[in-house]
């Protein structure tokens, strides 16, 4: 083995990138993934990832869980399942779609995907040809940018503000877009407790945005990762709740309400999609992990989601509140942060002469990281804003950290 090592050594290195196609040469990391390289084995205090905190698994419920399907359910659990998913979870988790948000679904309308990562991928793989029109969020979630852009759509960026995507400009546009014979194919959204500016989409804009799809003839995503996470204020319908047409895809996901390791997250929409979606699935990995399904279906079949959710809100909401009063004793004149009734996180802005990407390294230097905010725009126009993770931290470090990062902010301008 040592003498193949050393041939390979001497040999003459191969031009690897020559090998590449030409997708590939495209492809860049994920910002956030190589800065997390970078902070998680320093004594950094990090607010820059977006990770459930471990304190809310539920080990012991896992564990006798676990335990009870190798018993009883080692044949399905073990091996190879539908593409689909696993029909007693989707029955599970139609029924929960139906009780918990009046959304009239069943399992006919669901598939189970690796992580809602995987369904972001997948709906790229079944509807984007190059130059279709994809609207997204201004900011809006990096890893779906990263998912959308490999399939070559031209986006278009509609700003937020406290009650979400600005549905008024987005109507201007769609407008605009029609008197040059031009439509959408699909808008992008992650309407509850955004991910990265934390605000939520309003009940008006929810039914207006279905409205606007019906009109215009274009699909919708709602991403809704973070939707039982909320620690204040009053909840709001799905956009899903409004779909009259099957126009709306909902994604759900248990990483944030049970465990992330499991990569389980689950489509909803309209059933002549979700075949589609099937077959472009079966292509990639064939089927979603039937161990992780059985396990979640057990959970929920036992009641467990329903006693877990309160626990996790019970966790997270004093960590939500540490931030936003740090953010409010430490922060200089003319920086401004989104106010988040739940989810993981705060969106702040500094004036715009700090460039936040150039700050990261000093801010790193005094003990504190958070993640730019030039990357959740599709054209990286941005520069003066950054998304700030409650959740994984302690509520002293929260202070703590807030604390290094507005000495950082007073230095860049000088106060």
């Amino acid at each position: 083995m040592e003498e193949v090592l050393q041939k390979r050594l001497e040999s003459k290195t191969l031009d690897y990138e020559s090998y590449f196609s030409e997708k590939a040469l495209q492809m860049k990391a994920s910002e956030i993934r190589e800065l997390l390289k970078l902070v998680e084995t320093s004594d950094v205090i990090s607010m820059a990832g977006g990770l459930p905190n471990p304190a809310t698994f539920p080990k012991e419920e896992i564990k006798q869980i676990t335990q009870e399907v190798i018993e009883e359910h080692a044949d399905k659990a073990l091996q190879y399942g539908t593409t689909k998913g696993f029909t007693p979870l989707r029955l599970k988790i139609a029924e929960w779609l139906r009780d918990r948000y009046g959304i009239p679904i069943s399992k006919v309308d669901i598939m189970i995907v690796s992580g809602s990562q995987q369904a972001l991928d997948l709906m790229g793989r079944t509807f984007i040809n190059p130059g279709d029109l994809v609207v997204v969020e201004a900011p809006t979630y990096l890893a779906a940018l990263n998912a959308f852009r490999y399939y070559d759509p031209r986006f278009i960026q509609i700003p937020l503000d406290d009650e979400g995507m600005r549905v008024d400009l987005l109507e201007e546009k769609l407008k605009e877009l029609k008197a040059e014979g031009k439509k959408v194919k699909f808008v992008y959204t992650v309407p509850t407790f955004q991910n990265p500016a934390g605000v939520t989409m309003s009940e008006e804009r929810r039914k207006y945005l279905v409205e606007l799809a019906n009109e215009y003839d274009f699909l919708v995503i709602e991403d809704d990762p973070y939707g039982e996470l909320r620690y204040s204020g009053k909840p709001v319908p799905p956009i899903k709740k409004f779909d009259t047409e099957g126009r709306v895809f909902y994604f759900g996901t248990f990483s944030k309400i049970l465990a992330p390791g499991f990569r389980l997250g689950w489509i909803a929409g309209e059933p002549h999609f979700i075949r589609k979606i099937e077959i472009a699935k079966q292509a990639v990995d064939l089927c979603t992990n039937s161990f992780g399904q059985v396990i979640a279906w057990k959970f929920l079949e036992k009641g467990l989601l329903e006693k877990h959710i309160p626990k996790i809100i019970e966790f997270y909401k004093p960590k939500r509140d540490a931030m936003l009063d740090a953010l409010e004793d430490y922060m200089p004149e003319g920086v401004k942060w989104t106010k988040p009734e739940g989810g993981m996180f705060v969106w702040a802005t500094v004036p715009e002469s700090i460039d936040t990407k150039k700050m990261l390294e000093k801010a790193v230097s005094k003990g504190v990281a958070y993640v730019p905010g030039e990357a959740f725009f599709a054209y990286r126009d941005v520069k003066n804003t950054m998304r700030l993770n409650f959740t994984y931290v302690d509520e002293e470090k929260i202070k703590i950290g807030i604390q290094k990062l507005a000495e950082t902010i007073k230095e860049e301008l000088g106060m």
